[in-house]
C-alpha cells in the first residue's frame, strides 16, 4: 500500500484533532451536553468543516482509523500462518506501534462507548458495516469467497471477541486494553480447552 501524499496527510490531521477535541470536551462536560458547535470551535474549524469530516456527532466517537491498518496488517503476514494467529500478530503490531497519546484516543473512544448507551448501540450497528470488510480479508488468506459460510461466522466470533474483551476491560477497570483484548483473543484460539483450565487462562 502506498503512503498518502501530503493531501491525504494534512485531512487526517485535521480529522484527529477534530475527534481529539471531541473525546475531551466528552470527558469535560459530558456527551449529551456537548454541541457541534462546540467541538467546532474547539478545534478551530468552521461547522461546515466539521461536518465534512464527521457528519454526525456520534461519527467522532465510532470513526476508527485503526480499521485500514488491521487490515492491512492481516493481509501482510506469512501465508503459513494460521488465520486467528495472523489477526492477533496484526493486532499487536498495530496497537503496539500506537503513541502513548494514540493510545488514549483509542481508549477515551471505547470507553464512551461502553458508558454511553446510545453509542453502544450505533457500536453495534455499525459492526453489519465492519464484518464485511474483515471477511473479505479473511476470506483472501484462506482462499474462500467472503460470503462463505465458515468464513462470515469465523470472522463474527473474532469480532465479537475483541469487543467483548475491550468491554469487559472497561467493565472491571482494567486499563490495559492490548492485553484484555489479546487474552480474549488467546481464549478464542484455545477453544473449549480454555474453559476448563486449572487457572481459567488460555
Amino acid at each position: 500500500m502506498n503512503p498518502p501524499g501530503l493531501r491525504e496527510r494534512k485531512k487526517q490531521r485535521t480529522r484527529t484533532a477534530i475527534q481529539q477535541h471531541a473525546l475531551r470536551l466528552y470527558r469535560e462536560q459530558g456527551y449529551g451536553s456537548t454541541t457541534t458547535e462546540q467541538i467546532a470551535a474547539a478545534a478551530e474549524v468552521s461547522p461546515s468543516t466539521f461536518f465534512r469530516y464527521f457528519p454526525t456527532k456520534t461519527d467522532t466517537v465510532l470513526y476508527d482509523r485503526l480499521d485500514p491498518l488491521a487490515v492491512d496488517a492481516i493481509l501482510a503476514q506469512p501465508a503459513d500462518v494460521p488465520p486467528l494467529r495472523a489477526v492477533r500478530n496484526a493486532l499487536r503490531e498495530v496497537l503496539e506501534a500506537l503513541s502513548p497519546e494514540e493510545l488514549a484516543l483509542e481508549a477515551s473512544r471505547w470507553r464512551l462507548v461502553s458508558e454511553v448507551p446510545e453509542l453502544r448501540a450505533a457500536a453495534s450497528a455499525q459492526i453489519e458495516t465492519t464484518l464485511p470488510v474483515f471477511a473479505e480479508v479473511i476470506g483472501r488468506r484462506v482462499g474462500r469467497p467472503a460470503d462463505d459460510e465458515a468464513v462470515v461466522a469465523w470472522t463474527g466470533a473474532v469480532v465479537g471477541t475483541i469487543i467483548a474483551s475491550l468491554f469487559a476491560a472497561f467493565d472491571r477497570g482494567d486499563r490495559d486494553l492490548i492485553g484484555s483484548v489479546h487474552r480474549g483473543l488467546a481464549h478464542l484460539e484455545a477453544g473449549p480447552a480454555s474453559l476448563t483450565s486449572a487457572d481459567g487462562g488460555p
